[in-house]
C-alpha cells in the first residue's frame, strides 16, 4: 500500500490534475486490504470532504470497519456522510447490509441496522438480507430473531426468505420445524408458492426417505399446473433409487423429454448407495452416448462407487496412497500382507489419510495425465476391471483435449519481419 498513497501524494501536488470516484476508490481498496485502519479513516474524512464518496465508497468503507470490528466507526460513518451533504438513504443502507452478509459479517450487519434504525428505518428489503445472512451461516435462531422483528415492524416475508429459511431448517435436522413453515405458507399464501419452494421441500423429503410425502407434495404441484423441473425430478428419481425402487426410477427417467446432468447424478448416486458400482457405470455410459458431459463430480462419484472411501484424515499428505494399498491387498485376497503394512504405517506414528480423489484427478488433467490412464485401463482390462478401465479412460481423453484447446488458444509467436 506504501507506493499507491506515496504516489496518491505525489498527485495532490500536481497542478490540475483532479481524482475522480473510481481513482479514489482504487487507492481506498488497496488500503483497506492493508489493515491499516487510521490511514483508511483519515482517507474516508478527506473524501467525504470533498464530496466524491458514492455507494462503491459506502460498500469498501463498512466491509473494511466491519471486518476490522470497529462497529462505532461504521455507525458514524454514516452521520458523517449525512453532516457532509449526503443525506440518509434507504438503498444506500440495503446496499450495504447486503454486502456485509455477502461477505458473511452479518453481526456487523445486524449491529449497524439496529444503531441507525432511529435515522434510518429499515423495510423488508433489510431484514431479508439479515435473515438469509444469519442462515447462511447456520445461525438460525438469530435468523428467528430478526424474522420477529420484521413481524413486529409491520413486514411480510417474501418467498425468497421463505425458501432459505425453510432450507436452514431442513439442512440443521429441524425437519418438523421446517414443514411447519411450508403448512403455514400453504394456508396463508398459497398463491404465492411456485417451483422452488415445492423443490426444497421434495428434495429434502426424498433425502429422509419420506417417499410418500413427497409424492403427495408433488402431486400438489401438478395440480396447481406448476411444472416441475430436471431438478425437482431428480430428487424424487434419488429417492426411489435410494429405497431400491430402481425400474420405477428408470420409467420415471423414460418419460423425462431432455434429462440433464441432475438426473444422471441421482441415479448414480442412488446406485451407489445400493452398492451398485457397475450399474452405475452403465448410466455414466449412457449419458455420455446422449450428449450430457460428466464434469469432475461424475467421476469422483464413480470413483468413490469403485474404489471405496477408505482412510481416515491425517496429517501427512505423504501416505495418501496408503489406503487405496491397503485395500487393493485386502481384494487380492492378501489380508496378512495389508495387516502386515497396516502395523508398519501405525508404528511410524502415521495415521492412514482419506484417499482425495480430487486432487489426484486435478494432478493428472494435462497431456502426461492421458498417457498414464491409458496405461492404467489397458492394465484394469486384463485384470477384467473393465468399468474402471472406461472410467479412467474417459477422464483422461477429455483432459488431454482439454488441455491441447488450452495450448491452441494460449498466445502465439509470430515471426518477425
Amino acid at each position: 500500500w506504501r507506493p499507491v498513497y506515496c504516489f496518491y501524494q505525489f498527485t495532490l501536488a500536481q497542478p490540475g490534475f483532479i481524482h475522480t470516484p473510481v481513482t479514489l476508490n482504487k487507492m481506498l481498496d488497496v488500503i483497506a486490504k492493508s489493515r491499516n485502519v487510521d490511514l483508511f479513516w483519515e482517507l474516508l474524512h478527506e473524501m467525504t470532504r470533498q464530496k466524491v464518496a458514492n455507494a462503491k465508497t459506502f460498500k469498501i468503507a463498512l466491509k473494511t470497519l466491519a471486518g476490522a470490528r470497529e462497529l462505532k466507526k461504521c455507525v458514524e460513518y454514516f452521520h458523517l456522510m449525512n453532516s457532509c451533504g449526503y443525506s440518509y438513504s434507504l438503498d444506500t443502507l440495503n446496499e450495504v447490509v447486503e454486502t456485509l452478509c455477502k461477505e458473511r459479517l452479518v453481526d456487523e450487519a445486524k449491529h449497524v441496522v439496529v444503531k441507525l434504525k432511529d435515522s434510518i428505518m429499515p423495510n423488508g428489503v433489510t431484514y431479508k438480507h439479515l435473515i438469509c445472512g444469519f442462515c447462511d451461516v447456520g445461525d438460525v435462531i438469530e435468523a428467528s430473531r430478526v424474522w420477529n422483528l420484521m413481524i413486529d415492524d409491520g413486514f411480510e416475508a417474501d418467498i425468497d426468505v421463505v425458501n432459505t429459511m425453510m432450507e436452514r431448517f431442513f439442512k440443521d435436522n429441524q425437519f418438523d420445524e421446517g414443514l411447519k413453515l411450508f403448512q403455514t405458507m400453504r394456508v396463508k399464501k398459497m398463491d404465492e408458492l411456485g417451483r422452488s419452494t415445492y423443490s426444497i421441500v421434495i428434495k429434502w423429503m426424498c433425502k429422509r426417505g419420506k417417499l410418500s410425502q413427497a409424492h403427495m407434495v408433488f402431486e400438489e404441484m401438478q395440480r396447481r399446473g406448476i411444472q416441475a423441473d430436471n431438478t425437482t425430478l431428480a430428487s424424487i428419481i434419488y429417492g426411489l433409487v435410494s429405497k431400491n425402487r430402481v425400474w420405477e426410477a428408470y420409467r420415471m427417467v423414460e418419460n423425462i423429454e431432455k434429462p440433464d446432468i441432475s438426473v444422471y447424478h441421482a441415479l448414480i448416486r442412488g446406485l451407489l448407495k445400493l452398492r451398485k458400482a457397475g450399474e452405475a457405470t452403465e448410466i455414466f455410459r449412457e449419458m455420455i452416448r446422449k450428449g450430457c458431459e460428466p464434469i469432475m463430480h461424475t467421476y469422483i462419484m464413480l470413483l468413490q462407487g469403485h474404489l471405496g472411501k477408505r482412510g481416515r484424515k491425517g496429517n501427512d499428505p505423504l501416505v495418501n496412497f496408503d489406503s487405496i494399498f491397503v485395500g487393493g491387498l485386502v481384494k487380492a485376497g492378501r489380508v496378512l500382507d495389508s495387516t502386515k503394512y497396516t502395523e508398519r504405517a501405525m508404528n511410524r506414528g502415521l495415521e492412514v489419510p482419506r484417499f482425495d480423489y480430487n486432487k489426484f484427478l486435478y494432478c493428472f488433467s494435462n497431456e502426461d495425465g492421458a498417457i498414464m490412464f491409458e496405461g492404467v485401463a489397458k492394465k484394469l482390462r486384463e485384470v477384467g476391471l473393465f468399468d474402471l478401465a472406461d472410467i479412467l479412460e474417459r477422464y483422461g481423453k477429455k483432459m488431454a483435449t482439454r488441455d491441447r484447446r488450452r495450448t491452441k488458444e494460449g498466445p502465439q509467436e509470430f515471426p518477425g519481419p
